[in-house]
């Protein structure tokens, strides 16, 4: 079976992680289009500059963060709360597998080139997580005095500087560990049965995806 050829821009989107991976943060786009065996001059058509290139490198990674955690047809939970563990578990499993997470959430975080990229990214989780808030209340699952626009995004705020201390830490907790705590601070929030720890798979806490 034929394989697709990566095209030129996709290999400076690879290389561009793999560069900014092994230089803790630092890029040169010289590094760059010599990892991806084109020229300098082609790496600036396609991106205009290297602050283009990181965003393209960020923008990425939150595209398979998405797939991965947020994606319904990865959710196989018939109930309303078994799916939304299911996707803080594919969450922090994504983050912990992928080696430019720590990155992601670290020292590219002031960039504006990659704030804006992230704060794209987080209107969207805000608005489909008011829309999935919305559909537990209808279900009767969540009460109905929540307003979901507050309620998710006080969750997303605080599972994002968990997830921060846990990447940021110099021993990582236990990746199953920090998603039943994750859990219990979301069951708090919205007001549901708190489960007891471990009832989310280790499987799937394992489960993630790099590239």
């Amino acid at each position: 079976m034929d394989i697709p050829k990566i095209g030129a821009s996709e290999r400076l989107v690879r290389a561009a992680q793999e560069e900014l991976i092994a230089s803790h943060g630092l890029l040169e786009m010289q590094a760059v289009a010599k990892r991806a065996k084109v020229s300098v001059g082609l790496a600036y058509h396609h991106f205009g500059s290297k602050a283009g290139l990181i965003a393209a490198v960020v923008e990425g990674f939150y595209n398979r963060l998405e797939d991965a955690a947020f994606s319904p047809s990865k959710l196989t939970s018939p109930d309303w709360a078994g799916r939304e563990k299911e996707r803080i578990a594919a969450y922090i499993a994504f983050h912990y597998d992928h080696p430019f997470a720590p990155l992601v959430v670290g020292p590219l975080s002031r960039a504006p080139e990659v704030l804006d990229v992230e704060q794209a990214f987080t209107r969207r989780q805000l608005t489909a997580g008011a829309y999935n808030l919305r559909a537990g209340q209808r279900d009767g699952v969540i009460p109905a005095d929540l307003d979901p626009r507050l309620t998710i995004a006080l969750l997303i705020g605080g599972i994002r500087q968990a997830l921060i201390g846990a990447l940021t830490a110099g021993r990582r907790p236990d990746r199953a560990e920090l998603t039943d705590k994750i859990w219990v601070f979301v069951s708090g929030g919205l007001r549901l049965p708190i489960a007891q720890p471990s009832t989310i798979q280790k499987g799937t806490a394992r489960r993630g995806q790099s590239a």
